[in-house]
């Protein structure tokens, strides 16, 4: 709807985990290089850390696309709320691993049998879970058993556990000290320094096909970095609001006042100051789908589409 009054080709800012927009800084690099060096060097368990809205989904779907390049089998579980048959079941479905029984022994067996083919090829599987602090103790387990499955020397399957710090916390229970004393890898993600902030809000809008001239002020993306803490989730909350209503407005550069306005609409104006009153990240997360803003911001595009029509064709 905007995207042709402010010269881009495609939405800049959406929240699905575009891996062409994954943004490199060096906490990134890191977590990236410690999850390609645990696949390829077989050391079994890899753990993926942190805070809601950092970038942990888009840093997953840049590996699997480099996975799948290099034509390593993988599986990626994103619905980490099933049982042990469902996930079990799942996992081979993912891997394209055709199996006539339904009993657990025969799954693990047949499994257990594949990815000794795959090694005898010089091949490897991979098997990402994501959001996994929601999974039961029960599949924990499961997946703890799976490292078992291994030559006298390497680890025959490479697992990726992906979650929010809650995952660390779980890890620590004493029932579960066998699966932490296995994760040979730990990485993390973190949120944007202030000048990471402008470089990720211009790489965004320049891989969206911007021509380089200014569309947020030097002020605007210090805005912008004080209300989202440096969240890259809530960044695109904030940035894609202010672009649409830049629009309704016909202005042609979104101002700090542009942004200190998207910020009172979302309550995220405690964001801005320290303090215990502070507004939570994900609490602004929420209340970005409040039904009063979207119906707001529903009129306001109308309202600019019926006075310039040229401008919404996009």
């Amino acid at each position: 709807m905007y995207k042709r009054f402010f010269g881009l080709q495609a939405n800049p800012f959406n929240v699905n985990p575009d891996p062409r927009y994954l943004f490199l800084t060096k906490y990134t690099e890191e977590a990236l290089a410690c999850l390609t060096y645990g696949i390829q060097s077989r050391k079994g368990f890899v753990l993926l850390t942190g805070e809601v809205g950092t970038g942990k989904t888009t840093l997953i779907n840049k590996l699997l696309l480099w996975l799948r390049q290099q034509r390593v089998a993988t599986a990626f579980v994103f619905n980490s709320m099933m049982d042990v048959p469902q996930f079990l079941d799942y996992m081979m479905t993912d891997f394209g691993i055709p199996s006539s029984s339904r009993e657990k022994s025969q799954i693990v067996l047949h499994f257990n049998n594949w990815l000794l083919e795959r090694y005898r090829a010089g091949e490897n599987a991979v098997l990402i879970i994501d959001e996994a602090q929601n999974l039961s103790d029960e599949v924990l387990e499961e997946i703890r058993l799976m490292t078992n499955l291994e030559t006298f020397t390497e680890k025959l399957l490479q697992i990726v556990l992906v979650g929010q710090p809650e995952l660390d916390d779980k890890l620590r229970r004493p029932q579960l000290r066998q699966l932490r004393q296995r994760v040979m890898l730990r990485a993390k993600t973190h949120p944007l320094l202030p000048h990471e902030t402008s470089v990720y809000i211009a790489q965004r809008l320049r891989i969206a096909g911007a021509n380089g001239h200014e569309i947020f002020t030097p002020d605007a993306l210090s805005a912008i970095h004080r209300y989202s803490h440096g969240i890259p989730r809530v960044v695109n909350l904030i940035c894609e609001h202010c672009l649409i209503n830049a629009f309704a407005d016909q202005q042609r550069v979104v101002t700090a006042d542009s942004v200190k306005a998207v910020a009172r609409d979302f309550e995220l104006e405690g964001n801005g100051v320290s303090g215990s009153q502070a507004a939570s990240p994900q609490a602004a997360l929420n209340l970005s789908e409040t039904a009063e803003t979207l119906a707001n911001l529903a009129e306001r595009l109308r309202d600019a589409e019926t006075d310039h029509p040229e401008n919404g064709k996009s």
